[in-house]
């Protein structure tokens, strides 16, 4: 037994003599390749950058932002954003121990006994890294997480981290702990434009981080990590699943006992939001719109198609991590924002929805209303949105979801006209050429359950026939019609959505109101798709230009084709679906959308001038038997365009060329097509959510739907 003891030992000892060789020889090599591979020029002023960021801003640094300010089309301010980190900055004895344990606890363990950077997690995070083929593990100290946050950007470059690193180093040299730790959560973003620990405890619970419970605390610390994901506002459920995270690694670095835990952790967490007076829906669509354009200008590519999974996941993690810094960035480099939006019109699309929808009355348990409705307004001349509705308008605290660009949902027969009909135009169809409206074993069933016969496409689009749409749709394939939307970046494509029941506007996640507008702005611009957005430019606090936009025009489509939908599309509101809805003076053109169960309802139409896309519904699916296209969207709709082309003169649209005489009884240049019954095994159904929802309730919506 003391033989094999030995020998182990030996063995130990040799193994370890190995491995210094070996380390030794690597950091040879690390000098050897630093020096002859040049790199130590550019290391060297990487320091020298380093000491001038640390020396020459000094501690004013970590309490210095500028107020950023967004304007409308007209000048006016539409906003203020303003970090307040010197208003809510607190010292590090005025900070609650719990706020520096949880931190410490889930950010860097060894906080207390490294000299700023952890050498060890690095070699790890690196070794990860060249297991995995990619970055799968973070390095960083909480001293390095401050230095990126105040003095660098989130750019993945070896100088960056080397830089940080840097810095790190020197601020530990010069700060104590209490300080760095001081410093770190006063400057930690916390979402919603909150800096520091005070501001989120004053913006979330309405009060100082000093009254809160040790659960609140734990909650506050766990959004820093992704601000996104664990935005309390938008992400609750996963702001609670992170609190439990943060808690049970306190209890495993002692710093706070089992029964504290559990305590914590059964807590319910309320939220309390101050109230404050906010242009809702303009404000957040221009914040998102702001972000990413800023990305992209320093040369980040917005991306919605991805080779795989994987692929997929390390975009999503990029562009999440960016997203929260530029964001961070709006509330504290005073930049000048200046958007296309126009407030009146604003108004008045938010007035169209409100009244549209008021006498449906219920509410969730937070008090927003559960009947909800979006809508988006596109100038046809400029390419930019100048109004964006995300819901009704109520007296809620802080911002709420804005479905324009934030919601995805089915949009049943809306999309026809972009991947069924305009590309069967550029197929050698025409508005007249003759189709037949059958029964197709395993397939749709009209709306009304019954068929026409041989009929026009014309009558087909205005009538929204679900067998005629399936047919053309099986012959062009849901391949090409639906890399039309991928073409104008609809970001919600899965791979299911491949299928015949997409025709009849069956996704699994379905499409949003920006995105329906936009594409129907695409066809009144003759086929050519300009990239939605309210950002005109961005400029410094000194009033220097960042970046200005120009509308860049992508052909999707056919100018023939475009106007060809166009006609067809203006007699869906003489005498099709949408009958009833056109403007009084002025030439339209527009679609109804219904999905099952009446859930989902959808109008967008355009003029020479505007396009208009309205969807209503649930947030969480349910029936609703008073809607369709028709009814509170095409209100909606009807009521704002006839309001904003008050003074407008008509001018009709261009015509498209054709070689077959317009009257569809007509019968010399009969081109019928019949097609086979043989489907897929699908049904109309398929295009329903998938998720779950209430019936609808007949002792309450149904009374109120009297009073739309």
């Amino acid at each position: 037994m003391k033989k094999t003891k030995k020998k182990k030992a030996h063995r130990g000892f040799w193994i370890f003599i190995k491995i210094q060789i070996f380390l030794m020889l690597l950091v040879a090599a690390a000098v050897g390749y630093y020096y002859i591979g040049g790199y130590a020029e550019t290391i060297a002023a990487l320091h020298e950058d380093a000491l001038e960021k640390v020396y020459g801003e000094g501690e004013e640094v970590f309490r210095d932002n500028e107020t950023s300010v967004v304007y409308d089309a007209d000048g006016e301010v539409i906003s203020t954003l303003v970090g307040e980190q010197d208003k809510y900055y607190l010292t590090y004895e005025n900070i609650p121990s719990y706020v520096y344990c949880a931190f410490v606890s889930v950010e860097d363990k060894k906080f207390y006994k490294h000299g700023g950077v952890d050498l060890e997690a690095i070699v790890r995070a690196a070794w990860a890294a060249v297991r995995n083929g990619e970055v799968t593990q973070g390095g960083s100290t909480i001293t390095q997480q401050l230095a990126k946050n105040v003095y660098l950007t989130s750019e993945r470059t070896w100088e960056r981290k080397v830089e940080e690193i840097f810095i790190a180093l020197e601020l530990e040299r010069i700060y104590s702990k209490e300080k760095i730790l001081e410093f770190y959560v006063n400057n930690c973003y916390f979402a919603n434009g909150n800096y520091g620990i005070e501001a989120a405890a004053q913006s979330y619970f309405n009060c100082s981080v000093n009254s809160l419970s040790l659960s609140q605390v734990a909650f506050l610390c766990a959004i820093p990590n992704n601000p996104t994901l664990y935005d309390p506002l938008t992400n609750y459920d996963n702001t609670i699943s992170r609190r439990d995270r943060v808690l049970a690694a306190m209890v495993e670095e002692g710093y706070i006992s089992q029964t504290d835990y559990a305590k914590a952790i059964a807590e319910e967490i309320v939220l309390d939001i101050p109230e404050t007076e906010k242009n809702d829906y303009a404000e957040t669509y221009t914040y998102y719109c702001a972000i990413r354009a800023l990305m992209e200008n320093d040369g980040f590519e917005i991306r919605t198609e991805f080779k795989d999974e994987a692929d997929e996941a390390a975009y999503t993690e990029e562009y999440e991590e960016l997203y929260n810094e530029y964001q961070l960035k709006l509330y504290s480099k005073g930049y000048r924002i200046y958007t296309s939006l126009d407030l009146d019109v604003q108004s008045d699309l938010q007035k169209s929805v409100n009244r549209t929808l008021k006498g449906y009355t219920s509410k969730t348990k937070d008090g927003i209303y559960k009947l909800q409705g979006s809508a988006v307004t596109i100038d046809n001349i400029t390419g930019y949105v100048i109004a964006i509705v995300g819901g009704r308008k109520q007296n809620t605290t802080g911002y709420t979801l804005n479905r324009a660009y934030q919601s995805f949902r089915q949009p049943g027969s809306s999309i026809k006209p972009l991947i069924v009909y305009t590309p069967a135009f550029e197929n050698g169809y025409t508005p007249n050429s003759k189709v037949v409206d059958e029964e197709i074993e395993d397939g749709p069933e009209n709306s009304d359950g019954t068929y026409m016969g041989k009929i026009s496409i014309r009558t087909a689009v205005s009538l929204s026939r679900n067998t005629v749409a399936w047919k053309l749709f099986e012959e062009l394939t849901p391949e090409v019609g639906l890399s039309y939307l991928k073409e104008m970046n609809f970001s919600h494509i899965d791979k299911e959505d491949y299928r015949l029941t997409s025709a009849l506007g069956g996704f699994t996640d379905g499409v949003s109101a920006l995105e329906m507008t936009s594409a129907y702005a695409t066809l009144a611009n003759d086929g050519k798709y300009r990239e939605p957005t309210c950002i005109l430019k961005i400029c410094d606090s000194q009033g220097e230009t960042i970046l200005e936009t120009s509308m860049e025009e992508h052909q999707i489509y056919e100018t023939n084709a475009s106007r060809m939908m166009t006609s067809v599309l203006q007699t869906v509101l003489k005498k099709g679906t949408g009958k009833g809805l056109a403007l009084e003076d002025i030439d339209c053109a527009g679609k109804t959308g219904t999905t099952n169960n009446n859930k989902d309802g959808w109008f967008v139409g355009y003029s020479y001038y505007f396009t208009t896309g309205v969807w209503v519904g649930y947030d969480t699916p349910k029936k609703l038997p008073t809607l369709s296209g028709a009814t509170y969207p095409g209100q909606i709709w009807n009521t704002f365009m006839e309001k904003l082309h008050e003074g407008y003169a008509n001018v009709k649209f261009k015509d498209y060329i054709s070689y077959e005489d317009e009257e569809e009884e007509e019968e010399e240049k009969d081109i019928t097509i019949y097609f086979d019954n043989d489907d897929e095994d699908e049904d109309e159904t398929s295009q329903d959510t998938g998720q779950s929802g209430e019936e609808e309730e007949d002792d309450n919506e149904s009374d109120e739907s009297g009073d739309n």
